[in-house]
């Protein structure tokens, strides 16, 4: 199991990439293999302000939907388009092509918050 030591992390299983004000947000190869194959990816958040823990979007899987929860606030600016048309990029790529969405981070302060590569592989 893939678990990049460059990301931060959340006790639901995401990933975050900061770079600098922007941070890049997806699921890890923990969530996408205990869901399955993943058939569909719905989120309309697009331009929407949101805080940590609320939900962003949801996953579609053979057994299972899953909410996508946001590790901190902030304004989603993107949604990767490809995996629209292409769910399983999420199960094949979860740390590349698989990534969710994009967001202006609000309070940066809020990245402590998050799990290090250390903390996330002690709680998997």
């Amino acid at each position: 199991m893939k678990i990049p030591e460059n990301l931060k992390y959340t006790k639901d299983h995401e990933w975050v990439k900061i770079e600098g004000n922007i941070a890049t947000i997806g699921v890890t190869d923990f969530a996408q293999s205990e869901l399955g194959d993943i058939v569909f990816v719905e989120i309309e958040t697009l331009d929407e302000e949101l805080d940590a823990e609320e939900v962003f979007g949801s996953v579609e899987a053979v057994k299972t939907v899953s909410d996508l929860f946001m590790p901190i606030g902030g304004n989603v600016i993107e949604v990767n388009e490809s995996i629209e048309s292409s769910p399983e990029l999420v199960n094949s790529d979860p740390y590349g092509e698989g990534w969710m969405i994009k967001i202006e981070i609000k309070d940066a302060t809020e990245i402590e918050n998050l799990l290090s590569y250390e903390a996330y592989s002690n709680l998997i």
